[in-house]
């Protein structure tokens, strides 16, 4: 999310009146001549008398709501002057350009296609928003014998569909504006909306706009409050969303975790889903490479945790019970439904991949360690160990609400004692003076959880955005760096590896959006891994805003879509 408080050229006129949303905005600085521009309307609904009149009573209703919210400052984390400027703000969706001009020479082993999510908002906030409650888009550069090609598209929620028709915000921001007593009137106005048909409030709420899994020959974008999206990519490399997807009826509840793991032995799919207002809290289930799934297993939890990210081993599921927990009766106080709980203890539950019930979990105590993101894990037999590879934040709940304290991620390495039920954790980067802040990134996929050497990891400074990428040995602690240069900024490092089977664990490359904040223009940056050295850049033809994680999906997968 931004950190600047001076909107930019790009962001919202936060004076707009708050029963009106406009339909994307763009900078004067961009290029819009390949754009998608939506077509402004009216929306006429076919409602009843009664319908009518509800409508109306509710929209009253909520633009009292808004005014009474406009009446105080917004703190930072939902100030949309704050999170959604500068490149941090939305741009259009963009058809399919080929022929990019490219600087150096793309490497012949890359061959098919990079997609990167985000979360760019449709229509304009008209109170509280964090910049994760942004509408999902996806970003996709395709490379086929050393040519390159760009396209943009939102994924089509149902979420988003209905907004989109009824021209304003309906969908009440899980962090944005679901937050106090103001969040609550948001939610009955929310559901009353639905009981009177107003709106579909059963077909999910989710924006899926946080990461993608190319898994049974389907693109899937995630993000935690709602079922996976299928997306399907075009011969020319266009975007087109499939729908919400189930995995054929199989997946009963209503949401999935946005970082599930793929084995990449076995092939199977681990995942995890959380539940904020009944028990069970947490179910872990798995997809078999044809996508059959598992029961679910229910994980006994005493609160529910927020639990963004999880790890695998080769035999073993690791899930993080940490310190930032959903206690929706804050609200009532007035208060965020997120909140951090110092007298929690965090720990992990170790439960074998194939188990069939939680009654052999271990649980072990890693005392004030919260994780947003793992890297990777493994097993260490001979000292009865799993280690833990992941950057440990603070303050905990620094991403959803206001602290003085800068936030700090540290790269860390926990060892988890399965027969004495301890832990040891220390940071890699041993020397204070070395410390960076290391977020958002990957080790080589094709050595997830089995031991690796290396991970690569976003430079996150200055918080929030990413000046370049660190190389970091998860060993020594030694670091090497490559960073984008004065006034330009990134996102997710990717790790392509050259092969499937590389000799090397470093034989590949890093995919990297890079934004220019002196041109205003964006590209696509390929980095060897074993070197740090450039190999080429690809022009875009519109900018990239920052954002959240990818995948790549080769020839051979794009030929096979489901």
């Amino acid at each position: 999310m931004a950190s600047s408080t001076t909107p930019s050229a790009g962001a919202w006129d936060q004076n707009t009146n708050p029963s009106s949303s406009l339909l994307f905005i763009i900078t004067p600085k961009e290029d819009s001549s390949e754009t998608v521009n939506p077509k402004p309307h009216r929306y006429q609904p076919q409602w009843n008398f009664l319908q009518r009149a509800a409508a109306t009573a509710l929209d009253i209703a909520e633009a009292a709501l808004v005014s009474h919210e406009r009446r105080r400052p917004f703190p930072k984390t939902t100030d949309p002057g704050v999170q959604i400027t500068g490149n941090f703000s939305p741009v259009q969706e963009q058809k399919v350009r080929g022929q990019l001009p490219v600087n150096g020479t793309i490497p012949e082993s890359i061959e098919g296609i990079y997609v990167r999510n985000g979360a760019n908002p449709l229509l304009e906030p008209v109170s509280g928003h964090h910049f994760f409650d942004g509408d999902g888009m996806i970003h996709a550069l395709k490379i086929e014998k050393g040519s390159a090609s760009y396209a943009c598209r939102f994924t089509e929620t149902e979420r988003l569909k209905q907004e989109r028709v009824h021209g304003r915000p309906l969908f009440p921001k899980s962090i944005g504006e679901i937050h106090g007593h103001s969040g609550i009137a948001r939610l009955l106005l929310f559901y009353a909306r639905g009981l009177c048909g107003l709106l579909d409030h059963t077909k999910g709420t989710g924006v899926a706009n946080a990461s993608l899994v190319y898994f049974n020959d389907r693109l899937l974008a995630l993000s935690e409050d709602d079922l996976p999206y299928q997306v399907r990519i075009t011969p020319c490399g266009d975007l087109e969303t499939v729908g919400r997807y189930n995995f054929n009826g199989q997946l009963k509840h209503s949401t999935m975790i946005a970082h599930p793991k793929m084995d990449p032995v076995s092939k199977e799919l681990f995942a995890l889903s959380y539940d904020v207002v009944q028990k069970p809290y947490l179910k872990y289930f798995r997809f078999f490479p044809d996508g059959e799934k598992s029961p679910d297993i229910d994980i006994p939890l005493p609160v529910p945790t927020m639990m963004h990210d999880f790890a695998i081993t080769e035999n073993f599921v690791v899930i993080p019970d940490q310190q930032v927990v959903f206690k929706l009766q804050e609200m009532l106080r007035g208060g965020s439904p997120v909140i951090y709980d110092k007298k929690k203890k965090s720990r992990f539950g170790i439960l074998n991949k194939s188990a069939t019930d939680a009654n052999d979990m271990i649980w072990v105590e890693s005392p004030d360690a919260f994780f947003f993101h793992f890297w990777n894990a493994w097993e260490e037999p001979e000292s009865d160990e799993v280690v833990v590879i992941g950057s440990c934040m603070t303050p905990p709940d620094s991403i959803f609400n206001e602290h003085d304290e800068s936030l700090k991620s540290v790269l860390s390495e926990i060892r988890l004692n399965l027969k004495t039920g301890k832990s040891t954790r220390r940071p890699i980067i041993q020397e204070p003076s070395n410390h960076v802040n290391l977020e958002v990134g990957m080790v080589n996929r094709n050595l997830l959880g089995r031991q690796t050497s290396f991970a690569y990891l976003a430079i996150a400074e200055p918080w929030p955005k990413i000046s370049g990428f660190a190389k970091v040995d998860l060993l020594t602690g030694e670091v090497k760096k490559y960073m984008y240069g004065d006034k330009r900024y990134g996102g997710e490092p990717f790790f392509l590896p050259t092969e499937q089977n590389c000799e090397a664990e470093d034989d590949g490359y890093i995919l990297a959006f890079v934004h220019d904040e002196k041109t205003w223009k964006s590209e696509l940056h390929i980095v060897n891994a074993k070197n740090l050295q450039f190999e080429a850049s690809v022009k875009l033809p519109s900018r990239v805003p920052y954002g959240f994680h990818g995948t790549f999906i080769d020839s051979r997968g794009l030929a096979n879509q489901a």
